[in-house]
């Protein structure tokens, strides 16, 4: 049996949620991303707990080490060493003119802090000035790209989150709106309209954690089973989007698309 739970975006209701799934004595806990991830590691010290999608699970203070976690946690983290960079990276070459780098992000994610840290060092190597701006709810999405495009920044590159998952199309016309090529980090938002992400496929990544179900529930412990990191990052390109703003992709980024959407 699946008993599931839903935060519906508001964090502030994980603690509580998460302490429902402990009570009920559940064999494992699934957990999708950070907040909820610490939520039930606050939850519980001895259930398994099955975290997935989460950036950065050693400087979250989940597990102590990606190969034996040595706690109750483990699971799939949803960054490789050099994601963050390869992003910022690509999107220069995709608006190779642009001089000044928007970053939106999802304030109450404590992945917030873990994607700035990375993305100041690699506009650092890459000498692109960043402008972060820290989104806090839907309802002031549209003021929070306006607000960010007054900074001047000529491209945008959107953290990855729970947040702007769910927020993609709104996301996508308010930056459309702007004509600002944008970075993503799912194919989905370039589906609604987005110009370019790289991703790992998320529902394959909760396809994979279910191996880790299976695991736990034949007697495998959580802290012998190593937290797996993806290996595999699709670049999608929409070229709709890219004439819409005026833009030639390089026939050699065309050329290392997994997908394009003409």
């Amino acid at each position: 049996m699946i008993d599931p739970r839903s935060a519906e975006g508001d964090y502030n209701r994980l603690p509580r949620l998460a302490t429902e799934l402990v009570q009920s004595n559940p064999h494992v806990i699934v957990a999708g991303a950070a907040p909820a991830s610490l939520a039930a590691k606050a939850a519980t010290a001895t259930l398994p707990i099955v975290s997935v999608y989460t950036a950065d699970p050693i400087g979250l203070g989940l597990v102590s080490s990606l190969a034996r976690p040595g706690g109750n946690v483990n699971g799939i983290s949803a960054l490789s060493s050099d994601y963050v960079a390869k992003s910022l990276q690509l999107l220069k070459e995709t608006a190779p003119r642009a001089t000044r780098i928007g970053v939106l992000g999802h304030a109450s994610n404590p992945t917030f802090a873990i994607y700035r840290y990375q993305l100041e060092a690699a506009g650092t190597t890459l000498d692109l000035p960043l402008e972060f701006r820290e989104m806090v709810s839907a309802p002031d999405i549209d003021g929070d790209v306006a607000a960010l495009a007054r900074k001047d920044v000529s491209a945008v590159l959107v953290m990855h989150q729970p947040f702007t998952f769910v927020n993609r199309k709104q996301l996508v016309e308010a930056l459309g709106k702007r004509q600002l090529p944008v970075m993503f980090g799912s194919r989905e938002a370039i589906e609604a309209g987005g110009l370019i992400s790289y991703a790992v496929s998320v529902p394959e990544v909760f396809r994979r954690s279910a191996v880790y179900v299976d695991k736990i529930l034949k007697g495998a412990k959580p802290a012998d089973l190593p937290i797996e990191q993806p290996t595999k990052f699709e670049l999608t390109i929409n070229l709709k989007t890219a004439k819409e703003l005026g833009l030639t992709i390089p026939p050699m980024l065309l050329a290392r698309a997994d997908e394009i959407i003409e």
